[in-house]
C-alpha cells in the first residue's frame, strides 16, 4: 500500500486553493462537502467558483500566489496552469507540514484526493495511488449503485442505539457480533 488512506477534518478550517479552473473547482467543490473554510488564490475564477464566490461559500483573494498565503492553513492544493508555482506552494507547504495536494503531479503531494462515494454519515473512498484516476473513477460508479443512500440514515440511526448497545454489551466481540446481527 502506497498512501495511507485517512480522512482529515477540515470542517471550518482554513483551506487554500491556488489556482481557479476547472480542475480548482472540482476540489473547491470536495472541500466545501467537508465545510471547509475554503480560500481560492487566483488572477481569476471559473463561472462555477465565481458563483459560489457571489454566494459567499468562499475567499477570494484575486492575485498571483504569495508564500504568506499558506500561514495558518490546514490544507493546501495547487492546481494552476503554471509548474513553477504548483512547486513552490508544494515547497513551501512541505516545509511548513502542511498536507499538500498538486494536481497531476503525485511525486509532489503528501496526500491524493479520491474517488469519493459519499452516503454521509457513511463515506467510502476509492484510489489508485494516482496512476489512473478514470479507473478510481469507474470503479466509484460501481460501487455506487451497489450501495444504497439509505446506508447513511442506517449509520444515523446506528450511532443514536451505540451507547445503549456498548452498555448492554461489554465485551467488544459481542457488540460486533450484536451489530453483524442487526445490520445482516
Amino acid at each position: 500500500m502506497e498512501h495511507l488512506p485517512i480522512f482529515i477534518d477540515v470542517k471550518h478550517k482554513p483551506c487554500l486553493v491556488v489556482g481557479g479552473g476547472d480542475i480548482a473547482s472540482r476540489k473547491v467543490s470536495s472541500l466545501l462537502r467537508a465545510s471547509a473554510r475554503v480560500i481560492i488564490v487566483a488572477p481569476e475564477l471559473v463561472p462555477a467558483l465565481e458563483q459560489r464566490r457571489a454566494a459567499g461559500e468562499l475567499e477570494h483573494r484575486a492575485r498571483a500566489f504569495r508564500d504568506a498565503d499558506l500561514d495558518d492553513c490546514h490544507l493546501a492544493i495547487a492546481a494552476t496552469d503554471s509548474r513553477d508555482v504548483n512547486q513552490r506552494v508544494a515547497q513551501l507547504a512541505n516545509e511548513r507540514r502542511i498536507p499538500v495536494n498538486v494536481v497531476d503531479a503525485a511525486a509532489e503531494c503528501s496526500f491524493i484526493m479520491p474517488s469519493v462515494i459519499d452516503r454521509s454519515p457513511v463515506v467510502a473512498a476509492v484510489s489508485t495511488g494516482a496512476s489512473s484516476p478514470l479507473l478510481a473513477r469507474l470503479i466509484r460508479a460501481r460501487l455506487e449503485s451497489m450501495i444504497p443512500a439509505g446506508y447513511g440514515r442506517l449509520a444515523e440511526l446506528c450511532a443514536q442505539f451505540r451507547d445503549q448497545v456498548k452498555a448492554r454489551f461489554k465485551d467488544p466481540a459481542d457488540r460486533r457480533r450484536f451489530w453483524d446481527r442487526v445490520l445482516q
